[in-house]
């Protein structure tokens, strides 16, 4: 297994508990130096907030576990194609990394905008991809 499946894994976990409130199963991890530093999963129906999702939840603890607001040297890694606020989030902490699993063609960032994030933010797609999507089609086939 590949560190980025194992941390790709512990965003599932993340999915799983997400699932577990009767969110929408997005899980999110931020890893540092070898280190996760933030963890996260949709709350928005818990918080009755649009902007609670995975990867923001992600982003406000990682920069509370290091004290600040950029996350450089860092890689974010969510089950699912963040969308455009959160990929415009992503670009302002500077990540090194954004890895997601399963594509989004509706609401994706790529729908949008071809490069919200930092210059120098690589992004690789499709990591255990087959995975983080059936966890969503489930979710959504048990919604109808």
């Amino acid at each position: 297994m590949t560190d980025d499946e194992r941390y790709m894994r512990l965003a599932l976990d993340e999915a799983h508990r997400a699932l577990e409130r009767d969110e929408v199963p997005i899980g999110a991890v931020v890893v540092c130096r070898g280190r996760v530093v933030g963890r996260g999963h949709n709350l928005t129906e818990t918080l009755t907030d649009v902007t609670a999702h995975a990867e923001m939840q992600a982003i406000t603890a990682a920069s509370e576990t290091l004290g600040g607001k950029y996350l450089t040297g860092c890689t974010l890694y969510v089950t699912v194609e963040p969308c455009l606020m959160c990929a415009g989030a992503l670009g302002w902490s500077q990540l090194d990394r954004v890895v997601y699993g399963a594509p989004d063609d509706k609401r994706g960032y790529h729908t949008y905008c071809a490069a919200p994030y930092h210059k120098r933010t690589v992004v690789e797609g499709g990591v255990l991809a087959a995975e983080c999507a059936a966890l969503m089609k489930e979710f959504f086939k048990n919604k109808r």
